[in-house]
């Protein structure tokens, strides 16, 4: 990824040096039932050249791609390879490429725009090299909708006379919805994938949308995930890169961009470390997921194949493994987006689970995701929190819609409630935590391992015995309430407090005992207790949820 070539390609190969004389974790046994599917990408991206590196040259990049191709291949993996435009146009991965079997392999577009391609579309090229990342340049977003349409139309009939056809899957770091709906409209793209949730990282900030599997987007905002079949582009996005459900969120706290904690094999400490990898590939197969779980394996060839061999060559053998075992489905973006579409009608509600965190620490997490919302419960030494809590509106238009980015950042948002990280410091942590009046003393409500199952569709269900007092408290998530209810035979006096650090920027207008009011960019929005009471809260903490008959119930649909 962009942000990520910090590493120079020496470092990089004197970390697969360092490999070499290494002798990889012995992988943890992975059971798991497989009603839910388990769907794993391995999607590789290329480009031509690398302008950040002169070490790094186009015989390097494609033997990168080749090296890739060679190990899949010695798995019986199939998988997606993205091509950016001035890759397209190369003989040497036009013949790599077509070798490949149409059975397991799929061809598709990568979405950066590298000079060819706007040159070929009659534009004067503004970038610093011949393949610029910065957002005004590299990116749709840097172009109007008329000009995005004819980058689009020049891609499309260069890879048609090429390959025959025109691609199924369409890939970026972020996509703009003018774009993404003109290349389904006019040319039938049926997937797409996006970059995971980050802020900063590159100058490109994603931040509080669907957190993984995919959502179809709203035809405003291709970040933003639509309520109503009518209002979205019917082109499933899926979330790349395998975020750590754990560690990425928090990752950067106090600074202003995030370090990466994900699948992608070129980092030591995630996905070229083989206990963090049979961790995730563990939490992933066995974590409730509701509907479906999903995952995005490989790498761009820019980190060339010294730096993401090691990663790789721990990963492949793993993955064909839990194939060949029937725990996962290996398959194409294309072949992911076709059975999206054949099974959802609107975006589902999904989950991920981590039950038991890699390092020592008493972590437990779950992501809910639906259509309406996404909410995040995090379990740290016997405490509990809402880390994050974000809307969804469809009728919320991207600033980048019509109008093309003037700057190398880029900023994709939704509209918060609790956000975890950006009202963080490194001293003081944000989140609604879970808190109880114990003798005349307000304290953190303390349990153990929480049980999180789907008995239903479209309902996540968390009972999490305690020890403050004998019973449990039981969270229910469906699409567009939580219900939480303390079930105990004696009466306790709980509640939610908001925790932010000082100074934070928040967007709550208005706090009645109902709901809350807010506004985030310029857009209005509303948080409401169908049961309990909002109240602003004493100080050290900025709003407050009781419960009313001992149940609360948000109300998450905006309404």
């Amino acid at each position: 990824m962009n942000r990520k070539f910090k590493f120079s390609a020496l470092i990089i190969g004197v970390v697969a040096l360092l490999w070499a004389c290494q002798t990889p974790n012995k992988p943890e046994e992975i059971t798991g039932e497989t009603d839910a599917p388990k769907i794993v990408n391995i999607i590789n991206f290329i480009r031509l050249l690398e302008p950040r590196d002169e070490r790094i040259t186009e015989t390097v990049l494609f033997e990168t791609t080749a090296k890739q191709v060679e190990i899949m291949k010695q798995y019986q993996l199939g998988g997606t390879f993205l091509l950016q435009y001035d890759a397209l146009l190369d003989s040497r991965y036009q013949e790599l490429l077509k070798g490949l079997p149409a059975d397991s392999f799929e061809i598709g577009a990568w979405w950066e725009i590298p000079q060819p391609l706007v040159e070929h579309a009659g534009m004067k090229w503004r970038g610093r090299y011949p393949w610029d990342w910065h957002a005004d340049v590299g990116f749709s977003t840097g172009y109007t909708p008329e000009e995005r349409e004819k980058l689009v139309d020049v891609y499309m009939e260069d890879f048609k006379k090429i390959y025959g056809y025109y691609p199924k899957s369409v890939g970026s770091w972020f996509i703009d919805a003018h774009t993404l709906n003109y290349m389904h409209k006019k040319y039938g793209i049926i997937a797409s994938c996006n970059c995971k949730d980050q802020i900063g990282t590159d100058g490109y900030t994603l931040w509080g949308g669907y957190w993984n599997q995919a959502y179809y987007p709203s035809q405003k905002n291709a970040y933003m995930p639509a309520q109503n079949e009518e209002n979205q582009i019917p082109v499933p996005i899926f979330r790349m890169l395998g975020s750590d459900p754990v560690r990425q969120y928090d990752n950067g706290i106090g600074n202003q961009h995030q370090g990466v904690i994900t699948l992608e094999p070129v980092y030591p400490k995630a996905g070229g470390d083989s206990a963090w990898v049979n961790w995730y590939l563990k939490e992933f197969v066995e974590g409730e997921c509701m509907e479906f779980a999903y995952t995005q394996a490989g790498q761009e060839n820019s980190f060339i194949w010294s730096g993401v061999e090691k990663g790789f060559q721990i990963q492949m053998p793993l993955i064909a493994q839990l194939r060949n075992q029937g725990k996962v489905k290996v398959e194409t973006l294309a072949e992911s987006g076709k059975w999206f579409r054949a099974n959802y009608q609107v975006t589902p509600a999904t989950s991920v689970t981590v039950n038991n965190d890699l390092e020592s620490e008493d972590v437990q997490t779950v992501w809910f995701n639906s259509r309406f919302y996404r909410a995040n419960l995090f379990w740290k030494n016997g405490t509990l929190r809402f880390r994050d809590i974000h809307l969804f509106d469809e009728n919320v238009s991207s600033k980048y819609l019509t109008e093309k980015v003037n700057s190398n950042e880029c900023y994709f948002f939704t509209l918060p409630f609790v956000d975890g990280h950006v009202w963080s410091s490194s001293e003081e942590m944000a989140g609604l935590n879970l808190k109880a009046v114990i003798d005349g003393h307000e304290i953190a409500v303390q349990g153990g391992k929480p049980e999180i199952k789907s008995s239903e569709k479209g309902l996540l269900q968390v009972v999490w015995p305690l020890s403050t007092v004998e019973g449990n408290f039981v969270v229910k998530f469906t699409e567009q309430h939580i219900s939480m209810k303390l079930e105990s035979k004696e009466a306790v006096d709980w509640f939610w407090d908001l925790d932010v650090k000082s100074g934070a920027e928040l967007p709550f207008v208005n706090v009645t005992s109902s709901g809350v009011n807010c506004e985030f960019d310029g857009v209005n929005y509303s948080v409401n207790a169908n049961e309990g009471i909002f109240a602003k809260s004493s100080p050290g903490a900025v709003l407050k949820l009781s419960p009313v008959n001992n149940t609360i119930l948000l109300g998450l649909n905006n309404k």
